[in-house]
């Protein structure tokens, strides 16, 4: 059951949670969980909210980072209307709306059951409309169920006929019954069917009597269940099938390509309602189209699959996030690095990523009769650099970091925009320490994986502590000491966690966090990994106040993950609307005619020389200026015309406070600087 709530709403509100389902590409064979997977159990506006306008409705999510006015423009020189609806920020913020919670397949075994339920309807209805359709496997997923069935590929219109007859078989209240049978009797059952992958699905079946669930006396299949008590409990209007894809069954690129159906299902109208609408607000948000659509990056099928171009503008993003990144970690008493992309494949033996991680490294390649590898990792680089010295206690701790590029062999069918890439580039850091400064050291981690993710935004996070394994290398002592101080650092901090006991790597306890985004998506980020392994493999040592050799204790951490990733998440989260200080061109100077063009000149220098980026357009009417302008999602507009160029001003208009009037130069750069530093918009 939902439970109904009526609130008052806050601009800093997070309204949404979703999983990567609901933006998967429809090529690909598995989804894409990893990147991240978390339930949509956040307050999610209800219907009513669906019915206003494309902007009025943006303008109303509230955890939006910059719900923004829309005015109509006035100009000093001319009246410009723009074609956006005027929608009132304070209104949309202060209004109380109705609220509810979404239940999850974990909060509510009713929707668990709908959902499996609704993956043997849909099979069911597959084979009613195509009797030579093999079943396969359908369980239920995040946001609702997939189905793969062995057949011919299918289309929307299919999809229209299988989703009717869904309503027709839901409509029959036909009864869900369950039968233990014998192993010998289910395989006589499914040859005599001949369904060849109940027979492979059958033999990985471990446990005995085999259970068949029944739809009616019309339809059968092998399952554990659970299931409602008949499909007459399914709101049929509460149900959705969503879209098609190709999917090699057991995920094995060598065996048949099969067609999955993913559909969605809720206990009642609304919450469909609210998750369509979720969705189409994530589907505007993603970052493959906004970063075609702005002009921030590319994936050329040229240059392969996976590699990243940063064009023009989404450099100058990336320069920021790595000047801020740089300077941070400086102020934090880390050494700076930079080390080669490649290494003696010896290296990676060591290391042990040949042992371990062969299948994600990119083939050797023989430079002189020697065979090297593209690096997967900067860790064994980072031990090289403190290795070339002996060191002493006295110079603990020792931090390094790097914005190393790394490159992972990964399938094309698992390749997602800027989320799923072979190459990118790590913000990697490392830190050698003694015993009793782990706790300490951790804690320094967490302050400033703090500091740089407040500086974009992020203020929500998820903390998951992970122990110590089954199988793992290092004494239980040390062990229990560095697991002791990542406990402690977090309680020191005040963050609350979750223990995520024996999710340890195989080589140390770690802590791992994930932010939260403008519509309440997980995104995992930052790391902190205690690591006994490669300390060991690779002889690290320290000499003590005893003049003996002992090894270091040593920490791995990332903040941002990938610079690539992180970029694909500060788009979505933001709408491509970025903040004035991260914003690639800060200021758009619009002229109103060519006469005006020397002086707009004159203007764009006085806002370099200030380290502002800006730049000029024109070559059209004003009116169409100033909508490319918002389609590029500009923060500032300032508009030339006689007037101002007399007058040695501009008009300006704010993307997110509308307009601001006509200013002097001076003021103008003077507020802009103020409105960078402070992080806020004009």
């Amino acid at each position: 059951m939902f439970v109904l709530h009526k609130m008052a709403t806050s601009p800093s509100s997070s309204l949404f949670t979703f999983s990567l389902f609901l933006s998967k590409p429809t090529s690909i064979p598995l989804p894409l969980l990893p990147f991240h997977s978390s339930p949509l159990k956040r307050f999610i506006s209800t219907a009513s909210k669906l019915q206003h306008q494309t902007q009025a409705r943006r303008a109303t999510f509230i955890g939006s980072p910059h719900p923004k006015t829309n005015p109509l423009l006035s100009l000093s020189t001319a009246a410009v209307a723009t074609e956006s609806a005027t929608v009132s920020q304070t209104d949309t913020a202060e209004n109380e709306t109705e609220k509810f919670v979404l239940p999850t397949n974990d909060s509510s075994e009713k929707l668990l059951r709908i959902r499996h339920t609704c993956a043997h309807v849909m099979a069911m209805a597959v084979q009613k409309l195509f009797p030579e359709a093999k079943v396969t496997i359908g369980p239920w997923i995040e946001n609702g169920f997939y189905y793969d069935f062995d057949m011919d590929p299918l289309t929307d219109k299919d999809l229209k006929r299988i989703k009717k007859e869904m309503d027709r078989i839901i409509g029959r209240n036909l009864p869900l019954l369950r039968e233990d049978v014998s192993r010998d009797e289910a395989q006589r059952r499914i040859m005599a069917v001949n369904e060849p992958y109940k027979i492979e699905i059958l033999e990985s079946i471990k446990e005995d009597p085999i259970t068949i669930y029944h739809i009616g006396d019309e339809w059968w299949d092998l399952c554990a269940g659970p299931h409602v008590e008949s499909t007459g409990n399914i709101n049929k209007k509460a149900v959705e099938l969503e879209s098609v894809a190709g999917a090699y069954w057991r995920g094995d690129e060598k065996k048949p390509m099969l067609q999955r159906i993913y559909g969605t299902a809720w206990e009642n109208e609304d919450q469909l309602k609210a998750y369509l609408h979720f969705k189409e607000e994530a589907k505007r948000r993603d970052h493959r189209r906004l970063g075609q659509d702005l002009d921030l990056f590319s994936i050329q099928d040229e240059a392969g699959g996976g590699l990243v171009f940063w064009h023009p503008k989404g450099a100058v993003i990336r320069h920021i996030i790595e000047d801020s990144w740089k300077k941070t970690h400086i102020e934090h008493g880390y050494d700076l690095l930079y080390t080669p992309h490649v290494a003696k494949a010896d290296l990676w033996k060591i290391s042990g990523h040949l042992d371990f991680y062969r299948e994600n490294m990119f083939d050797q390649m023989k430079i002189e009769d020697e065979q090297y590898r593209l690096r997967p990792m900067n860790c064994p680089y980072h031990i090289l650099v403190y290795k070339r010295k002996l060191n002493s206690y006295r110079d603990f701790p020792i931090r390094v970091a790097e914005l190393g590029t790394v490159y992972r062999y990964e399938l094309s069918g698992s390749l997602h925009g800027l989320f799923r890439v072979r190459g990118f580039t790590q913000d990697d850091a490392h830190i050698f320490c003694l015993e009793d400064q782990i706790k300490d050291e951790i804690r320094g981690v967490l302050d400033l994986t703090e500091e740089i993710l407040l500086q974009f935004g992020f203020r929500r996070y998820e903390v998951n502590l992970s122990t110590r394994p089954e199988k793992a290398v290092g004494d239980d002592d040390i062990w229990e000491k560095a697991t002791s101080a990542l406990k402690d650092a977090l309680d020191d901090k005040g963050w609350s966690y979750q223990i995520d006991d024996g999710g340890g790597a195989f080589y140390g306890p770690k802590i791992d966090l994930k932010i939260e985004d403008a519509l309440g998506r997980k995104w995992q980020c930052s790391t902190i990994q205690v690591d006994f392994n490669l300390p060991q493999r690779f002889n690290v040592t320290y000499v003590d106040s005893n003049m003996e050799k002992k090894r270091p204790i040593m920490i791995h951490r990332a903040v941002l993950g990938s610079l690539e990733r992180f970029f694909g998440v500060l788009i979505e989260h933001y709408a491509g609307d970025f903040p004035l200080w991260l914003s690639p061109v800060q200021v758009r100077i619009l002229p109103v005619t060519d006469t005006q063009l020397e002086y707009c000149k004159e203007v764009i220098c006085k806002l370099k020389d200030s380290g502002i980026r800006a730049e000029v357009c024109q070559g059209e009417r004003l009116p169409k200026l100033i909508r490319n302008a918002e389609k590029q999602k500009i923060p500032l507009m300032a508009v030339v015309g006689p007037k101002e160029a007399e007058t040695q001003t501009v008009t300006i208009r704010s993307r997110f406070s509308g307009e601001v009037g006509t200013i002097e130069i001076d003021d103008f750069i003077s507020r802009i600087k103020s409105a960078i530093d402070r992080r806020t918009s004009l």
